[in-house]
């Protein structure tokens, strides 16, 4: 359901989608969720209203990063988008309002 509303807001949005991939196709655990999350400077998850941000400079402990990256498979959430040195875990409209505009 969260990935069919974040398709429908990237079309509104005109945004440019370089990479798409299946989250049910290629799963990524723990260690992929958490290599990817340390790659960027923010993580913001989204869900429903809820927004949390993590500055990556500084980041939580990963049993903390995990419990908002992870869904209930043990898998990195989806949707998760990549934009630059941000990445959007989960759909929350407030959260791809505030990263993508």
């Amino acid at each position: 359901m969260g990935c069919k509303k974040a398709q429908g807001f990237l079309e509104k949005s005109a945004a440019e989608v370089k990479e798409t991939t299946d989250a049910s196709r290629d799963r990524r655990g723990p260690k992929e969720a958490l290599a990817l999350a340390r790659s960027v400077k923010t993580v913001v998850v989204g869900r429903g209203k809820k927004v949390i941000h993590f500055d990556m400079r500084n980041p939580p402990n990963d049993e903390t990063l995990l419990a908002h990256l992870l869904g209930p498979s043990g898998n990195l959430r989806a949707p998760t988008i990549r934009l630059g040195n941000t990445l959007l875990v989960g759909f929350s409209e407030a959260a791809y309002q505030e990263v993508l505009g």
